[in-house]
């Protein structure tokens, strides 16, 4: 769940955030394939380098 005001509609909550400011979402959309869809890093090492992040920045999740 958003911390911030998120615009009343349809669709999942992220999509109603980056609706807000178009170029960003874009933006983000491309660093998410960057991460995720083009990464040569295995699933579970990518997934154990973004959990140790979070970890160190005292992410609750």
């Amino acid at each position: 769940m958003a911390r911030i005001g998120v615009p009343d509609g349809d669709g999942p909550e992220q999509v109603r955030v980056w609706s807000i400011h178009p170029k960003f979402g874009a933006a983000v959309a491309n660093l998410s394939m960057a991460v995720y869809g083009d990464s040569v890093l295995a699933p579970r090492v990518r997934e154990a380098a973004r959990m140790r992040i979070a970890r160190i920045n005292d992410c609750p999740n």
